[in-house]
């Protein structure tokens, strides 16, 4: 089953679309979308479509900011019912876990990870899809949706360190630079913003704790009724404890609160195994990230959980027939086969 989206992720499509001489409904058509989805904010559509759509719309409009235009003026209103939940926390950290723990609402292969270094906290968005397809445009709109929408509810309490990408650096970066008001850093291991942990920890005045838990209560409601299968929740895991190395089946099956062989009996009742699985989601990121050929291969290998530089290779020959070297020097680049692939379906 493909990964869903609210339709709520193309909020001002139509109205942004239009302005850059595209016809809004004829491109929802042309990636597979009902065109319900651009006044519908409720309505679940597939992540992978929105993707395309929203990188299709960027090349045809010769608008490679498209995203960052479309997520101008985002409000946390566009989460729909998990945005009462986040207005009423008493800090912007206590709004971020909100966030981070409802966010499957909203889309379900959009996740919020939040880690400390030192004196900074970092809050890294991830996208996990089922197959590896260039999605700069999406990145872009849900860091943007991120960044303005904690602006315009905390004001001059949130103040980011820095904006990263894990994507090359466009030609310009002057729509970044005035969208973000801050430091923006392109070629890093992580999609997120750093903060400073004294700005996020800052109290909110005038929140209502009882609301904040109606609107929990509410939400766990929906949350209790969600179909997630056990390969979702360990391909979720997987994505999210890869980089740290110690992504084992013993340890995705403690983060899950099962023992190892439950975990590896659910997976074989849907035909599948934690090793198939974790491959997936590396071909998935390494393709993504070998794309950029401005990152070292050692920092993908670090990326994708590999203990050494030498065991990527030998897993990447396996995988896609070919090496690094060749795959980036190929007459069409990764990013390229994929979108003719996408094209073709």
């Amino acid at each position: 089953m493909p990964r869903l989206v609210r339709s709520a992720a193309l909020s001002d499509y139509v109205e942004l679309s239009r302005s850059l001489h595209l016809d809004p409904y004829a491109m929802v058509s042309a990636c597979g979308l009902p065109p319900a989805c651009l006044y519908d904010p409720e309505i679940k559509v597939p992540v992978h479509a929105v993707i395309r759509l929203l990188e299709e719309s960027a090349s045809r409009s010769g608008a490679p900011d498209f995203g960052l235009r479309l997520a101008e003026n985002r409000t946390f209103a566009n989460l729909g019912a998990l945005s009462l939940l986040v207005r009423e926390q008493p800090t912007i950290r206590k709004a971020l876990d909100a966030l981070a723990g409802y966010m499957s609402l909203h889309s379900e292969a959009l996740h919020v990870r939040t880690t400390e270094q030192d004196e900074l906290v970092v809050v890294e968005l991830i996208i996990d899809t089922d197959r590896p397809v260039p999605m700069r445009q999406a990145v872009e709109l849900a860091l943007g949706f991120l960044h303005r929408s904690f602006q315009r509810l905390f004001r001059e309490r949130w103040r980011p360190e820095a904006v990263c990408f894990a994507l090359a650096a466009p030609k310009r970066t002057d729509a970044h630079r005035r969208f973000f008001g801050t430091d923006v850093r392109f070629n890093e291991d992580f999609n997120g913003i750093v903060c400073r942990k004294s700005d996020l920890e800052v109290a909110v005045p005038a929140v209502d704790a009882a609301m904040a838990k109606q609107v929990k209560q509410y939400l766990d409601t929906l949350a209790s009724h969600r179909s997630s299968s056990v390969s979702d929740n360990v391909r979720e895991c997987i994505y999210l404890m890869l980089p740290s190395g110690i992504c084992s089946a013993e340890k995705v099956a403690d983060r899950m609160g099962i023992d190892r062989r439950t975990l590896h009996r659910h997976l074989a009742r849907e035909g599948l195994t934690f090793s198939s699985i974790i491959d997936s989601v590396r071909a998935e990121l390494a393709a993504r990230y070998v794309g950029n050929r401005d990152r070292s291969l050692a920092s993908i290998a670090d990326l994708l959980g590999f203990s050494a530089r030498s065991a990527f290779s030998r897993w990447f020959r396996q995988q896609f027939g070919c090496s690094v070297s060749e795959w980036r020097t190929a007459e069409l680049p990764a990013t390229k086969r994929t979108t003719s692939t996408l094209s073709s379906e």
